[in-house]
C-alpha cells in the first residue's frame, strides 16, 4: 500500500511539473535570430523594438556573450517577447558594420520600430547588465520625460 501511495505522489508530482514547462519553452528554444532585411521588416510589421547584435567569430567577447548573456533564460525570454533580434557578423556584412558605425565588437544597437537609431551600448555585456540595458531601451526610458 506504501507503494502505491508514493507512486501516485510522484505521478501527481510529475503532472505538476510538467504544467510548468510551456512558460520555459520560449526560453529552452533560443533567442530567435532574423536576417537583417526580415528583422527591419517584422520589427515595422508588428510595431517592436528591433536588437541588433553585430559579432565577428574571432572575437572573444563575443563568443562569451554568445554562451553566457544568449543563453539566459530571463534573456531569451524578454528579447523573444519584446524584441525582433538580428544578428550580424561585421566581417561578413562589412557595409552594414559601417552604416552603423560599428568600431569595436561586440555591438549592441537599438532601432526603432521605425527604423530609426535609438542607440547602442558597445561591449560584453553579462546577462544581468543586458537585462538591465534592454529593458531600459523597451520601456523607452532614454526619452526625455515631458512636463
Amino acid at each position: 500500500m506504501k507503494h502505491i501511495h508514493l507512486f501516485v505522489f510522484l505521478a501527481c508530482m510529475v503532472m505538476v511539473s510538467a504544467l510548468a514547462l510551456p512558460s520555459t519553452t520560449l526560453a529552452a528554444e533560443g533567442i530567435k535570430w532574423y536576417s537583417y532585411d526580415e528583422g527591419l521588416a517584422l520589427g515595422k510589421a508588428d510595431k517592436k523594438k528591433v536588437y541588433i547584435n553585430f559579432y565577428a567569430d574571432w572575437c572573444g567577447y563575443c563568443r562569451k556573450m554568445e554562451k553566457e548573456t544568449f543563453q539566459d533564460s530571463r534573456v531569451i525570454s524578454f528579447l523573444n517577447q519584446n524584441y525582433i533580434s538580428i544578428r550580424i557578423n561585421s566581417d561578413k556584412e562589412k557595409k552594414l558594420s559601417r552604416q552603423y558605425n560599428v568600431s569595436g565588437l561586440p555591438a549592441n544597437i537599438f532601432v526603432s520600430d521605425t527604423g530609426e537609431n535609438i542607440g547602442n551600448q558597445p561591449g560584453y555585456l553579462g546577462p544581468a547588465d543586458f537585462m538591465k540595458v534592454i529593458t531600459f531601451v523597451y520601456e523607452e526610458k532614454y526619452k526625455p520625460k515631458t512636463k
